[in-house]
């Protein structure tokens, strides 16, 4: 470089519109008129505390929306197939084209030992830095980070799939398990804030908490938890880790499942809030070979996430996406999703895109990978690297100042919300404890009152929640609903929240008994958070048609997104002693079908129903007739016998398209047991 003066090389630069030469490292003194020309971009961020990088960060991903995709790949550095020992340098993509990915995934269940870097039996130390150790190295290869979380079930200690417990409900502030949640929140807090760069620089991190929560594949999903809790649950998380833990290098992904026929409602149904929200996240699966139906729906979803990302200051992503059919059917699968998305001038903006880990042996690849020890390349390596060389995707070589640009915090608005009890939460004794929060302020002045009546004070306790203990007459807990109210005044801001509690015990249903309807209270919105709902589908209770009682369930289904739509409830029984399923049918006279399906210590057996009867009755479902899901291959042989009857898990009723068939309808059922 010739010998300039730094007052020349300003002067140059300034009239060139640089701020920095970027080719020798060079930073140049930024100059006051400068700076006042070119303000710092104002970032507002779910943690207006968060540091430099991490506002960088954010504000990376929101400027380069629709420049390209950033490729990501869960575990790249630490499994795969091409490598048995992750060295921090080894992948499969870049094995596969010559690059790593942009955005390196990692899961909570390294803490556990359970997915490497992470010690099997290793302490908790060794394994907390083992996640710090991961973050950096993804960092050290040029890429961004997000953290996953596959939480251990904390009521039963059984896994993420234990969906045994209502462990939302006990994790919760004042439940008997949240202390043990808080040690775990520790953990992670601990991981995070010690994954730094050599200059003491903590790694910004995307934290994906609580995902594809529509679904009932998970304890915090839906069926095993309402809406309500998990939205509090989601928001003390980020306020345990920003607030209690001073964690500043986190952005916080909200990501439920595919699919919604680009309906905001079910997407937005537990959305935490935009105070506690930056990614708006979206996963979906190809279980299609990539079928055109797939595809459209994929890109109607993803550009729906994309408006409600740019209403809100957010940021877009297809935080899980991968081929999950038959393994390489479609040999242009890659290129095909990519230019799916590309085609749609909402959806082509997600800011990133990442797949599932290459976990090796006998695993699904999600990263195709080269010939290697004489094994032959993936069938899919060719269209992959088509996939990384087209000019829209970007991988590790690619992210250029993703965590330098200055930016201003702004500053978050006074939030109030109640915590406990949520919203449609059945309380059963006659005293509890209601308790607020508010993030981003204090209040001169905070209340509660119920029904209406006079307001009575929360004060501020050793937790920092606003709290008081509520008496209740033990008359009213004869199912009745009522309505707590919160109020507070910060500053000259009056702020309110309320929820609809529901008080008192519902009688159980009988052994064997899925669901008769009554024990709702009238109310839509607790039946509908009773069940997981896949696609397109309305629940209601219907005082109509019905087999007995007062009401039956109104199934309302919508094709035009999916071929099939479905609902499931949790059952966790013993149904050795009972040889069918019964229920009462209403079809609607339509050619579409009903699929009756029991999940029985871990096998997915189904019976076919036809809708073409309109008069309801008595459907009989002997058990030694249902057969394994076709798609469960490992289980194809399987028969519904006692032992699975004697470990019955879910109850699901799916409606599926006939050709030729109405796309929408509504049948109705009632009285769903074995017997």
């Amino acid at each position: 470089m010739p010998n300039i003066s730094t007052r020349a090389l300003r002067r140059a630069l300034t009239v060139l519109g640089i701020a920095a030469l970027s080719t020798s490292g060079l930073q140049v003194p930024g100059h006051a008129s400068e700076s006042r020309r070119n303000p710092a971009p104002a970032v507002q961020i779910a943690d207006d505390h968060a540091t430099p990088e991490t506002r960088a960060l954010f504000s990376y991903l929101q400027r380069t929306q629709g420049q390209g995709i950033l490729f990501g790949h869960q575990h790249d550095l630490s499994h795969g197939f091409t490598f048995s020992t992750p060295n921090g340098t080894a992948s499969d993509t870049l094995a596969g084209v010559g690059d790593y990915p942009a955005v390196f995934g990692w899961d909570t269940l390294i803490l556990q030992g359970q997915e490497r870097p992470g010690i099997p039996g290793g302490s908790e130390a060794t394994n907390i830095a083992a996640l710090s150790t991961a973050i950096e190295q993804g960092d050290a290869r040029g890429g961004l980070n997000t953290l996953s979380a596959h939480l251990p079930n904390f009521v039963t200690g059984g896994g993420f799939y234990d969906t045994s417990g209502r462990v939302v409900s006990q994790i919760l502030p004042g439940a008997p398990k949240n202390a043990a949640y808080n040690a775990f929140l520790d953990r992670i807090a601990a991981a995070v804030k010690g994954a730094q760069r050599p200059d003491g620089t903590a790694i910004p991190v995307i934290f994906r908490p609580f995902h594809e929560n529509n679904g009932g594949w998970f304890w915090w999903g839906a069926g095993h938890a309402t809406s309500a809790e998990y939205i509090e649950i989601y928001r003390y998380t980020v306020e345990y880790l920003r607030d209690t833990k001073k964690v500043h290098n986190l952005l916080y992904s909200y990501s439920p499942n595919s699919s919604f026929n680009g309906d905001p409602t079910g997407y937005l149904k537990t959305y935490p809030g935009d105070e506690f929200v930056d990614i708006l996240g979206y996963d979906a699966y190809d279980g299609t070979s990539g079928s055109a139906a797939w595809l459209d729906g994929l890109v109607k979803d993803l550009a729906m996430v994309v408006r409600l990302a740019d209403e809100r200051g957010k940021v877009a992503a297809y935080t899980e996406f991968g081929e999950s059919g038959p393994e390489g059917s479609d040999p242009q699968w890659f290129t095909k999703l990519l230019n799916a998305i590309k085609a749609d001038p909402q959806a082509r903006r997600v800011a990133f895109m990442l797949t599932w880990a290459n976990f090796g042996g006998t695993n699904r690849a999600y990263v195709p990978y080269p010939a290697h020890d004489g094994v032959p390349a993936h069938v899919l390596l060719p269209d992959f690297a088509a996939f990384a060389n087209d000019p829209y995707t970007v991988f590790a070589s690619g992210v250029r100042g993703a965590f330098s640009p200055r930016t201003r915090p702004v500053r978050n608005e006074p939030f109030l919300h109640l915590v406990t009890p949520t919203d449609r939460q059945r309380v059963t004794t006659t005293h509890t404890t209601i308790r607020a929060r508010i993030a981003a302020g204090s209040a001169s002045r905070v209340t509660y009152s119920i029904n209406g009546g006079p307001a009575r004070p929360l004060r501020r306790d050793a937790a920092g929640f606003y709290s008081a203990g509520w008496t209740i007459d033990p008359n009213w807990l004869d199912n009745r609903k009522v309505t707590i109210a919160i109020s507070a005044t910060v500053g000259r801001k009056t702020l309110t929240d309320s929820a609809l509690v529901l008080l008192g015990e519902v009688p159980p249903l009988a052994a064997g008994w899925v669901d008769d309807f009554e024990q709702y209270a009238g109310d839509d919105l607790t039946l509908s958070e009773a069940y997981s709902h896949i696609n397109a589908n309305t629940t209601t209770l219907s005082p109509t048609h019905k087999a007995a009682g007062a009401y039956g369930l109104a199934y309302a289904y919508d094709f035009t997104g999916a071929g099939y739509t479905g609902i499931g409830k949790p059952v966790d029984a013993n149904w050795s002693s009972f040889t069918s399923l019964r229920l009462w049918l209403q079809g609607d006279g339509s050619t579409n079908g009903a699929t009756l399906q029991i999940v029985a210590d871990g096998v997915y057996f189904e019976y076919g129903v036809p809708l073409s009867n309109t008069t309801g009755q008595e459907i009989t479902a002997p058990f030694d007739q249902f057969k394994p899901a076709p798609w469960d291959t490992g289980h194809a042989g399987a028969v519904l016998d006692l032992a699975h009857l004697s470990n019955v898990t879910a109850f699901n009723l799916y409606l599926g398209h006939g050709a030729g068939a109405p796309t929408t309808g509504v049948v109705h059922v009632d009285q769903i047991r074995a017997e």
